[in-house]
């Protein structure tokens, strides 16, 4: 194992170790690093100190010897429309490095990697993706939801703003947008990340969208521990389940659950570390064959922890198993196709309904068939013109914009453009283009506050575009 070679290497390893809580017998043993992104910057990343305990007993109870490293990530949602925002995609990269140092420098013969928001799940995959070593993705899970889900707050904030809201209903509403720990409970980017995690065969199955205040993604965590130590006696390394097979399986089950665009910024970044091309082509391909069939917010009606009680990703890719790629191995050592047949022996998708009757549901509520899907064609609409080529998410334009002229009004910053937006200085039948918010000049903020103010006014969302 490398890191018994690095011992020989090096005799001031095991006396460090031993310090560091390691027992004699643990110095021989698979040595483990599970790296999350626990710190109080957020309610996705309040409870994975919690979960990191969790893998590692399950790695002890495996025979391996685990050690926990950290490096928190930021949250979107507290740096929205600030300059703060301007940090969010570079996070991404010094997270992804900080696992690189941590395992490249530590010795690790495998790793286990928590987190679950925004910036932290795809550079962890970026992570997995760079080292090729024997690596699991232990998902943060998502949080309850009480009265409304925190991509909300944009909508009640702008009909404050326009005068549609008493102040104090917006306080009531705003104050239980986020009621536990966890990712927020809609697919945006974070829970959109998890679950292509899972699809890519990286997280265990079941493990993505779990509700994070339930014991069951405690029981995973444990899992993915013990399981760790198992890939490393099979060499069993991530570069072997991140296929371009698995990634076109995610591509497919982003279109049919109407995933975050995000996601089409961290994928090529995921493929480039395995050499990988990622072509908006065969996107636009995909979207056009594949339906989109997942009814959860914000393109659906549900909240995020409703699709893991449906029976989550795997329930999904059951459902879209005529267009997946069956035979991509996964970090159980099973194929796609095997682990969904040994779901299905178990019995997970039948108790699924029992879940759901609380809330007077039913499995096709939130998961549709292939047959009788929400929309026949995906999430994703690739875009190309003379000004460039960009990505759109069909799922959440009103058709009358299907086909848009108009003239366009350009601001450099998205503060002036809401500026203008509540100031009534935006007619009907306008186009916005958003200048200078890209990665070359800021590192390429979202623009949500802007969309917000454009898709929560009724009269807005079926009259004004906009370019960023």
């Amino acid at each position: 194992m490398h890191s018994q070679k690095m011992r020989e290497i090096g005799p001031e390893v095991d006396p460090l170790r031993l310090a560091c809580g390691y027992s004699r017998a643990d110095l021989g043993k698979p040595n483990i690093l599970v790296e999350s992104v626990y710190g109080e910057s957020h309610p996705g990343s309040m409870h994975l100190n919690e979960l990191v305990e969790y893998v590692k007993r399950g790695a002890y109870e495996g025979g391996g010897a685990p050690l926990k490293y950290s490096c928190t990530d930021i949250c979107d949602g507290i740096a929205q429309g600030t300059k703060g925002m301007d940090y969010s995609l570079v996070s991404r990269e010094v997270i992804a490095s900080a696992v690189e140092f941590h395992a490249e420098a530590g010795h690790f013969d495998g790793m286990v990697l928590v987190s679950g928001s925004d910036k932290a799940v795809p550079a962890h995959l970026i992570a997995a993706a760079r080292l090729k070593m024997p690596a699991i993705f232990v998902p943060g899970g998502v949080m309850d939801q009480w009265i409304i889900t925190l991509e909300q707050v944009g909508t009640i904030y702008s009909k404050l703003k326009r005068g549609e809201m008493e102040e104090d209903e917006y306080n009531f509403l705003r104050e239980y947008s986020c009621p536990t720990n966890g990712t927020c409970a809609f697919l945006g980017t974070a829970l959109t990340m998890q679950s292509l995690a899972e699809v890519l065969g990286l997280a265990l199955p079941t493990s993505a969208v779990c509700p994070a205040t339930s014991f069951e993604i405690r029981r995973l965590a444990q899992n993915a521990g013990s399981r760790i130590v198992e890939l490393i006696d099979e060499k069993l390394t991530a570069d072997k389940i991140l296929t371009e097979e698995a990634f076109e399986n995610a591509i497919i089950v982003h279109a049919a659950m109407a995933g975050s665009t995000n996601a089409m910024l961290h994928l090529p970044a995921i493929m480039k570390e395995l050499g990988y091309k990622f072509s908006l082509k065969r996107v636009s391909e995909i979207n056009d064959e594949v339906p989109f069939i997942v009814n959860v917010r914000p393109s659906g009606e549900y909240p995020a922890n409703r699709l893991w009680f449906a029976g989550g990703v795997q329930k999904v890719m059951l459902e879209l198993k005529d267009y997946l790629n069956l035979d991509c191995m996964t970090v159980t050592g099973r194929t796609v196709g095997e682990n969904l047949e040994n779901l299905e022996k178990t019995g997970f998708f039948k108790k699924r309904p029992l879940f759901l009757e609380n809330y007077g549901l039913k499995v096709n509520d939130v998961i549709k068939s292939t047959e009788a899907p929400i929309t026949k064609s995906g999430a994703i609409v690739v875009l190309r013109g003379n000004i460039g080529t960009g990505i759109i998410k069909r799922s959440a334009v009103d058709e009358s914009m299907f086909n848009f002229t108009g003239p366009a009004r350009g601001f450099d910053s998205q503060s002036d453009a809401l500026k203008a937006i509540f100031g009534g200085e935006i007619k009907g039948g306008e186009c916005i283009i958003l200048r200078y918010e890209g990665p070359r000049a800021n590192g390429m903020p979202e623009q949500f506050y802007v969309t917000e103010a454009i898709s929560s006014n009724d009269k807005f969302n079926t009259s004004v575009a906009l370019l960023t």
